[in-house]
């Protein structure tokens, strides 16, 4: 075992749940320490660098079958499609039935305050086993794993999702933890009367979430929640629950 931090029991059990057997459980490990528990003076290493590559595996696991399923679908469908299925909220939710909050490493005071149940923890620690299971047994079984757990969300979001636009999937978004939209304000305009240019600015509390430049002030609002839905970093401040 080549890691203290959580026990062999533990890993057995998770790796039935995700059908993937690692050689290495060490890797699994890994994936399931949260940055919180170093803070607290143990020298193991965090989730985040498997996160960012279990982002990247999952990104183009679930671009490569919305692309060959869905032949009839312009660029800007499946899009919206791939920023729904890759969320937060339903990365979480996909967590949650795994029951992965049960097996993370985290600092106590985290815990405490309800990291075990967090959606940006959990949504985090997912892509970071998803970028384990990449590394122990290849591209694969992690796309395997990505279809299998995602399933159910991305089939609903299939038949239904994929019409709306941004906007609304950036609101939903946000509403579902601050019971509040985000605020759309044009802070420029550019050019003649008949021939405007508009850039308007999507923020939720202090937090700018993305820019976006249109023709008209509706095509404006649509790419500012297209950029905030795809600025992982911005999104985890407010989702998070920072104002």
């Amino acid at each position: 075992m080549e890691a203290d931090y959580i026990n062999q029991g533990q890993l057995e059990e998770l790796q039935q749940r995700l059908g993937v057997r690692f050689r290495r459980p060490g890797k699994l490990a890994e994936a399931l320490v949260h940055r919180s528990y170093r803070a607290e003076g143990d020298d193991s290493v965090s989730n985040e660098r498997l996160e960012f590559l279990g982002d990247a595996v999952l990104g183009e696991v679930v671009a490569e079958h919305l692309y060959h399923n869905h032949p009839e679908w312009s660029e800007g469908d499946l899009t919206k499609l791939k920023a729904a299925v890759v969320s937060e909220v339903t990365l979480s939710e996909a967590a949650c039935q795994l029951g992965l909050g049960d097996f993370l490493v985290m600092a106590k005071g985290e815990e405490q305050s309800g990291g075990r149940e967090r959606p940006s923890l959990l949504s985090d620690a997912l892509e970071a086993v998803i970028g384990a299971v990449y590394l122990e047994r290849g591209l694969r079984a992690a796309r395997g794993l990505v279809l299998r757990i995602l399933a159910e969300p991305m089939h609903a979001l299939e038949r239904d999702e994929w019409r709306r636009d941004f906007k609304t999937l950036l609101q939903e978004l946000v509403q579902r933890r601050h019971k509040q939209p985000p605020l759309y304000r044009v802070v420029a305009e550019e050019g003649p009367d008949h021939d405007k240019t508009f850039v308007v600015e999507v923020r939720f509390g202090r937090h700018l979430l993305g820019e976006g430049v249109g023709k008209s002030k509706k095509e404006a609002e649509q790419k500012a929640a297209k950029e905030a839905l795809e600025d992982v970093e911005r999104m985890e401040q407010v989702t998070s629950g920072a104002q």
